[in-house]
């Protein structure tokens, strides 16, 4: 055996990569660097929501005009460090936390929960970190309460013009961005400065509260989706508001991703009683971001043995897509579309793009790049078809290979990494899709190869913002960190999984593997035809 792998293997035996709690003492501490720097006020990192007026509303953070008096804000040197520090501590206390549970550890379910509350309230009671998506949110809202349509009128096409006590908060670079976003996640957008009216900071705070409530939500329904499960049960706490990478990535950057997946995980919640209500809630997923229609492939190939209830399903999910996107902002059907032509730093393609760039014209090269992606995702969910294990849902009556929720959830979990690992433009608040359904498996690799990618991700994007920041932060050292390091793991996790394909179960998708399955599934339709 190679010295290296003996190594690892010994360390991994030692009894503290196992021991529970130093695992959640560790997931903590990381959440407490987090709040404190975001507590200390406007910085490279922490965003300026603009101030109180008085407000006693959260975001709470130390004044700018007294900040100043005792040498704040900190410098990026201190901060930046600080921030990787805290992320990759959560990632250890992560990884010895469900290493603690595959060995047998049971903690109580509950307090284990209202710890995860405890410490998402307290991140969204701060300003967000190292991301300005929150503050285009209010702006897209803030074009809302004007009158003015979000998908066609930028916020700088408004505040270039005039001042508006909202917009002149916004940051680059998408500033001349009009919104991509789904008619539920513009409502939201338009309700928070209902309820903030003109105050930028208010209006943060409410945006904030409908990034973590839904984020809590997902972790209820996913405990009770495992129950009578206690080792999924833990699972689903620690992958979802318990698991230091998530509660960085969505709620500190205050991104609606956790408004994106909620339906979606409401929907798998009726699998087995409704295919009818299940599509309603998925259409409404749909009608926040296009991105959960992996969610609605997974729930059709699960009732993929009854056509009544893939027809239901269907009826279900059109209704409110109809009524959202056709009647109140059918703007908003197109609008994801403008995303798909950028590349993300930190994820795979950079390399191959720049390559690409050198002999071909950029749009060529970015196309390209583009195709290379959604090629790439059918591989890659093949593979993850292939290796991830099969282990019923808790509740089912039929085998797992039969169950529609185990399947559903299964091939979530298979589609959703796939996109999340070939896409070109790819961050780590997007993770929340895949970790979500990952809970209800048993421990695989997957769980490894996802904690490794959103942990660079996340380091990557510690310097995310493109104001603030000095030359050498963001020529040498943040370039380094997510165009090299982060795109580095990024190949690495690709690699990993085609690995694992190649050395577990190496099959492909021949001519008699397709009549096989189409006799399969013939043969179920009939004999439930005849029962």
């Amino acid at each position: 055996m190679n010295p290296l792998v003996e190594r690892w293997s010994a360390l991994g035996e030692r009894a503290w990569t196992k021991n529970g709690r130093l695992g959640f003492r560790l997931i903590v501490l990381s959440c407490l660097v987090t709040i404190a720097i975001a507590f200390l006020g406007p910085s490279t990192v922490t965003l300026n929501p603009g101030p109180a007026n008085g407000s006693l509303l959260p975001p709470w953070f130390i004044p700018v005009e007294w900040g100043h008096r005792i040498g704040l804000p900190l410098s990026e040197w201190i901060v930046v460090p600080a921030l990787w520090v805290g992320i990759t501590v959560g990632a250890v206390g992560l990884v010895i936390a469900w290493r603690a549970v595959t060995a047998g550890w049971r903690p109580r379910i509950h307090l284990m929960f209202y710890l995860g509350v405890a410490l998402n309230v307290a991140t969204a009671c701060v300003p967000a970190l190292t991301s300005a998506d929150v503050l285009m949110y209010a702006a897209y809202g803030r074009l809302q309460r004007l009158g003015m349509n979000p998908y066609a009128i930028t916020p700088a096409e408004i505040f270039r013009q005039a001042y508006d006590p909202v917009l002149v908060f916004t940051e680059r670079p998408w500033q001349d961005t009009p919104s991509v976003y789904g008619p539920i996640a513009s409502f939201t957008q338009w309700l928070a400065n209902v309820l903030g009216g003109e105050s930028m900071h208010d209006i943060v705070f409410w945006l904030q509260m409908m990034a973590v409530i839904p984020f809590i939500v997902i972790c209820a329904v996913m405990i009770k989706l495992a129950h009578g499960d206690a080792a999924l049960q833990t699972r689903s706490v620690l992958f979802t508001i318990l698991n230091p990478l998530l509660i960085w990535s969505v709620v500190a950057g205050a991104h609606n991703e956790a408004l994106t997946l909620v339906f979606a995980i409401i929907a798998l919640w009726f699998v087995r009683r409704s295919a009818f209500v299940t599509g309603i809630f998925i259409g409404l997923a749909g009608a926040v971001k296009v991105s959960l229609v992996f969610y609605g492939l997974a729930l059709m190939w699960g009732y993929r043995h009854d056509w009544r209830k893939v027809l239901q399903l269907g009826v279900g999910a059109l209704i409110p897509i109809a009524v959202l996107y056709g009647v109140f902002a059918p703007e908003a059907l197109f609008a994801a579309s403008r995303n798909t032509g950028y590349v993300s730093g930190g994820s795979w393609a950079p390399w191959v793009d720049s390559a690409l760039a050198w002999v071909l014209p950029h749009s060529t090269a970015r196309s390209i790049t583009g195709l290379l992606g959604w090629a790439g995702m059918v591989v890659i969910a093949w593979m993850l078809s292939r290796v991830l294990p099969w282990h019923a849902v808790p509740g089912a009556t039929l085998p797992a290979e039969r169950d529609p929720l185990t399947i559903a959830v299964r091939t979530a979990v298979v589609l959703c990494t796939a996109w999340l690992v070939t896409s070109p433009y790819t961050l780590s608040w997007y993770d929340l899709i895949a970790w979500a359904p990952l809970a209800l498996l048993v421990p695989n690799r997957l769980d490894w190869l996802l904690a490794v990618r959103g942990t660079a991700l996340s380091v990557a994007y510690v310097t995310g913002r493109t104001v603030g920041f000095s030359d050498v932060m963001v020529n040498v050292v943040s370039f380094a960190v997510r165009d090299v390091v982060s795109t580095a793991v990024q190949w690495g996790i690709l690699i990993a999984i085609v690995h694992w394909f190649w050395t577990t179960n190496r099959s492909w998708p021949t001519a008699s593997f397709v009549r096989q399955g189409w006799r399969e599934l013939l043969f179920a339709r009939r004999t439930r035809a005849a029962a």
